[in-house]
This record gives C-alpha cells, sequence and structure tokens, in this order.
C-alpha cells in the first residue's frame, strides 16, 4: 500500500512540480497518511536532478503546509472553545476532565502558544494537530500563519535539502523520520499510561482501599 502511494506521489510531482507539492503537503497536513516524509525528500531528489529549483520546492512545500494548517485552524476556531467547553461538562467526567482542566489547559497554550506552534512544525505526529488547539484558542491568526511559515519552512528545508543530498537513495529520509516518529509515539504513550493511572485507575485503588499506603500520598 506505501509502494502504491509512494508511486502515485511521485507521478504527482512529476507531473505538476511546484504545483503537486504545495497540494500533496497541504493534503498531508488535513489528511497525515500522506507521509511528508515521502512527499518531501521526494520533492529534493526532483530538484537535485535539476528538474526543479531547491528554493522553490522548499517554497512550495511551505506554502502547502501553510494552507493545509489553515484548514485546521478554521475547522476548530468554527467549533470554538464554548463548543469544547460544552463537550468537556458532558463528557469530561468519564475522564474525570472537568472545566478547571480544560481552563489550565487553554491557560498553558495561551501563555506558550508561540512556541507551541513554531516547535510543535517540526515534530512529526504533533505537526498537523498543533493547529487545531490554536484554532480552539483563536490565536491571532497573523501570529498563527508567521510561526507555522517559519516552523514548516524549518522541516520542509531539512527534508527536501536531505532528499537533493541524497539522490536516489532519497527514501532513506524516511527511514530516519520513521525512527524520530518512534519516540513521538513512546512520549505519547507513556503520558496516555500516566494520564490513565493518575486520573482514572488510582482514583479507583484509593477509593477501594487497594492502593497501599505509600503511594496513596502524592
Amino acid at each position: 500500500m506505501l509502494d502504491d502511494l509512494t508511486n502515485t506521489i511521485t507521478d504527482i510531482v512529476d507531473t505538476l512540480g511546484y504545483v503537486g507539492v504545495a497540494f500533496l503537503v497541504a493534503l498531508e497536513n488535513v489528511f497525515p497518511p500522506i507521509p511528508s516524509e515521502v512527499v518531501l525528500p521526494l520533492a529534493g531528489f526532483v530538484a537535485g536532478r535539476g528538474d526543479a529549483s531547491l528554493i522553490g520546492m522548499i517554497i512550495a512545500a511551505t506554502v502547502g503546509s501553510v494552507i493545509g494548517a489553515w484548514i485546521l485552524y478554521g475547522i476548530a476556531a468554527a467549533v470554538g472553545p464554548e463548543r469544547l467547553h460544552t463537550f468537556v461538562v458532558r463528557y469530561g467526567k468519564w475522564f474525570r476532565l472537568g472545566e478547571k482542566d480544560i481552563a489550565r489547559a487553554e491557560e498553558w497554550f495561551d501563555r506558550r502558544s508561540d512556541a507551541a506552534v513554531l516547535i510543535g512544525r517540526c515534530i512529526p505526529l504533533i505537526r498537523s494537530l498543533v493547529s487545531i488547539p490554536a484554532g480552539f484558542r483563536r490565536m491571532r491568526f497573523g501570529r498563527f500563519t508567521v510561526f507555522t511559515a517559519i516552523g514548516s519552512a524549518v522541516w520542509n528545508t531539512a527534508l527536501i535539502s536531505a532528499g537533493a543530498v541524497l539522490g536516489d537513495r532519497w527514501k532513506q529520509v524516511g527511514d530516519v523520520v520513521g525512527l524520530f516518529q518512534g519516540v513521538v509515539i513512546v512520549a505519547i504513550v507513556v503520558l496516555l499510561a500516566w494520564f490513565v493511572w493518575t486520573r482514572l485507575l488510582r482514583p479507583r485503588l484509593r477509593a477501594s482501599g487497594d492502593l497501599p499506603a505509600d503511594v496513596v500520598e502524592d
């Protein structure tokens, strides 16, 4: 399946050039199964063999990144914080989440929104998702666009340049990104495990008296 997807991406980039790269990157931001570790190194390979400009490919990919981020931002902004609060009040009790929790999360993001968007755009899996809290909080659109463009340009430059340098071996970039992505997945799993323990399991064990005394206290 990945081979078929890679062939399709290759055909689009070869046929449409800069427009194809911008389109695929925008789509990748909204539909993550399209892997940037295929699109971007391939764009670099095409530039490296002289069929396109390296700078042009980076600009096209960054434009696509911003457009894709705008789409997710717009969807989240349309939902808005009010609907999010309503959802948490209605269903958050199943995960021991309340309005105070969402308020703390919102305050954290509001204080660090610039860094969150800038750094988040350089982290696999988080790259697209960071647009969602920015939209929920209706982060100032101009600042969101600027930091999205900067972070995306860093990511795009790294992968496109690597593809240009490696030439026919451009697919090796995906192996490196895969390792990085694996680290991110492990970190997410650890955080989820910590959340389940602190919010779901530990309170139930405390209530039942099954939790040892030395573990009950924080």
